[in-house]
């Protein structure tokens, strides 16, 4: 696991460097799902400090077993409006927000806690009918809407291109969605942020590290192939 993240850690710094960043603009989640709590927290001694989990249910046994080690845990998969109240006690950051639907959800349950939950809006910037995620077109006005609520902290946006084996191809799609980001920092939207920047994974986060990423989710890379 050691030599697996100092690689990673390594493309990250240079891609960085390729494109004048400081790489330490840039975090690594590491995504921890259909992986066993010994392997994540082998992960953790290794270095590894955040990790993204996919599933509430899978996510909660990790998480209360590895409760008091020193690791921020974000949800990186598809919520559903039901699923928010275990959200908000385990998760820092959760990145796929794409309804307002959701959004009210996750406030009215924060609130419960008397926590500010972070989150990024997710866009579908490919406009794939599969994948999840806001239309870039009604990115702005839906963030618009989520700002006036006190217990939802828009920290930024997050998107999944489409897959391909050629890195360069996605590039175009974590452009626009640095271009989105910008545009949305201009309004300056009371109680938005624009600092965050989801994108990239084991096959294209060097790509995305150029484009702007702030957190790249890494998987494969890290652990292997799935089983």
């Amino acid at each position: 696991m050691k030599k697996r993240l100092s690689a990673v850690q390594h493309k990250i710094q240079a891609a960085a460097a390729n494109c004048g960043r400081d790489p330490r603009t840039v975090r690594l989640i590491a995504v921890s799902k259909t992986q066993p709590v010994q392997i994540v927290r082998e992960a953790v001694f290794a270095g590894v400090n955040v990790f993204g989990e996919n599933y509430i249910q899978e996510a909660r046994e990790k998480f209360n077993a590895l409760y008091n080690e020193p690791v921020s845990w974000h949800f990186i998969g598809h919520l559903q409006t039901n699923k928010a109240k275990y959200a908000v006690c385990m998760f820092d950051l959760i990145h796929s927000v794409d309804s307002f639907k959701l959004a009210t959800e996750l406030n009215k349950q924060a609130g419960k806690l008397n926590k500010v939950q972070k989150i990024l809006i997710q866009v579908n910037i490919s406009q794939e009918p599969t994948k999840s995620g806001v239309t870039l077109e009604d990115t702005i006005t839906l963030i618009r809407r989520i700002a006036e609520y006190k217990h939802i902290a828009v920290m930024g946006l997050m998107t999944m291109p489409p897959f391909f084996n050629a890195p360069e191809k996605v590039r175009p799609y974590f452009k626009a969605l640095r271009e989105l980001g910008d545009q949305i920092a201009k309004e300056k939207i009371p109680h938005v942020s624009m600092q965050e920047l989801s994108m990239g994974m084991t096959g294209d986060f060097q790509t995305a590290v150029e484009e702007g990423a702030t957190l790249v989710r890494i998987g494969t890379a890290l652990f292997g192939e799935r089983q």
